[in-house]
């Protein structure tokens, strides 16, 4: 329904930061976006995440160049060669 964003959820409440412009940026203000960015960081601090700016290392595990192979809804990817590769050897 977002249309892109960042959301964290705990039982029935959902913290969303929506990011509508190409799914990756919001059409707020930044003191908006940064009000809304901090309270998604509080709540996933207060779920315990095991480590810092989950939400940002979650985004970057999607970028099919980080690792070098990186299995996408297209398959899998190799980003050395920069082309799809086999799944099967």
């Amino acid at each position: 329904k977002a249309k892109g964003g960042i959301a964290v959820s705990c039982m029935d409440e959902v913290t969303l930061l929506p990011l509508p412009v190409a799914g990756l940026m919001s059409d707020e203000s930044l003191e908006e976006t940064s009000r809304r960015y901090e309270e998604i960081e509080k709540k996933i601090k207060r779920l315990k995440a095991p480590m810092d700016s989950l939400q940002m290392t979650l985004s970057f595990m999607g970028l099919l160049v980080i690792p070098s192979l990186k299995l996408s809804n297209k398959g899998l990817f190799n980003s050395e060669t920069f082309q799809f590769t086999s799944l099967f050897v």
